[in-house]
């Protein structure tokens, strides 16, 4: 089982690459305008990156003076060390995976001192746990095979919670690393595990797929704070207009996707960005979206929120801590800051 889900990573970092080339070309021509500063954004493929590309669509990102490069990753390791070391601006990542790296319990040894912080919301997770069409229920997932994207950082504490909270400890199941969510989607759908934690929209393929929704984490929490825009405070320092252009662009972005007289539109531009998506499948990932459970109103940050990812992480992170202070990896000034000009 491993091994299989070790050669379905590869196959799926080999996707990744491709998406990420992609990527690159596309940003060729941003590079052609002049008289912009660049922002190196590096983010997780998938539709949650809708907001980034109406806002680059539409001239959000370049009308505060920069051109958003944007970069996809493999797994949240890869993202918050190359974040960490300088390779990138910007994240749109997992918070608690900010938590974790500031904290010296990240998933792999970084050569710098963390000095992260998230400095926006961007959603509540949009976490459902995804299983096979033959599992049924918490009791059918006992002996089975579940992934995550890493072992102590990300989605991967809601998933072992919610597996506790319905009578499953570790030992009833087995747990493997099988990379960010597109990864961990093909390893699914391809038979390589039982069950993991999908973002939206994926959940809505996994529907559409026949696999089940065994439960969504908003459900059980009423608040979490997920993906969040995170950097480092020593760029931002450097770099305040950046940083608050990127929050206008990233806030004008969402709000044209909010708009119903977009919808149109705002469903063509996510299929030029996933074109093997079909007409209705996008319409449903759209409502989700930009829907009450989808993206958070003006991208706010969730301090409720934050608090239950500090108490997932006091609970399971190692070695073992208790944090309990949202501020200390969130700070709201350069957000004020944009909003109010």
């Amino acid at each position: 089982m491993h091994v299989l889900g070790r050669s379905r990573t590869l196959h799926s970092n080999r996707v990744l690459t491709a998406l990420a080339a992609s990527a690159l070309l596309l940003g060729g021509k941003a590079r052609a305008e002049v008289g912009l500063s660049p922002v190196s954004v590096i983010v997780f493929p998938g539709g949650f990156n809708w907001p980034i590309w109406a806002a680059q669509e539409h001239g959000d990102f370049a009308r505060g003076g920069i051109e958003v490069r944007l970069s996809f990753t493999p797994s949240s390791a890869f993202q918050l060390t190359r974040l960490v070391e300088g390779d990138f601006d910007v994240a749109m990542t997992a918070v608690d995976n900010v938590v974790a790296y500031s904290e010296g319990q990240g998933e792999a040894p970084v050569s710098a001192k963390p000095d992260l912080f998230a400095f926006m919301g961007g959603d509540n997770g949009l976490l459902s746990l995804a299983v096979a069409p033959a599992v049924k229920n918490y009791q059918d997932l006992r002996n089975r095979t579940l992934s995550v994207d890493a072992m102590t950082t990300g989605y991967a504490f809601v998933l072992f919670d919610l597996l506790h909270r319905n009578g499953l400890e570790p030992g009833d199941y087995q747990v493997v690393k099988a990379g960010g969510v597109l990864a961990r989607w093909e390893a699914l759908k391809a038979g390589g595990q039982d069950g993991t934690m999908l973002l939206a929209p994926f959940d809505i393929l996994a529907r559409s797929a026949g696999f089940n929704i065994l439960q969504e984490a908003i459900d059980v929490y009423g608040h979490y704070q997920g993906l969040v825009g995170a950097t480092r405070r020593s760029w931002a320092r450097a770099n305040e207009a950046k940083l608050e252009a990127y929050i206008r662009g990233y806030l004008g972005g969402l709000a044209w996707l909010a708009d119903p007289a977009n919808k149109g539109a705002a469903i063509d531009l996510l299929r030029r960005n996933l074109p093997t998506l079909s007409p209705e499948l996008a319409e449903q990932f759209y409502d989700e979206l930009t829907g009450p459970r989808g993206f958070s109103p003006a991208a706010r940050f969730d301090s409720e929120g934050m608090r239950t990812v500090l108490a997932l992480r006091s609970r399971y992170g190692r070695p073992g801590m208790v944090l309990r202070d949202p501020a200390k990896y969130y700070d709201g000034r350069y957000y004020q800051r944009a909003v109010s000009r």
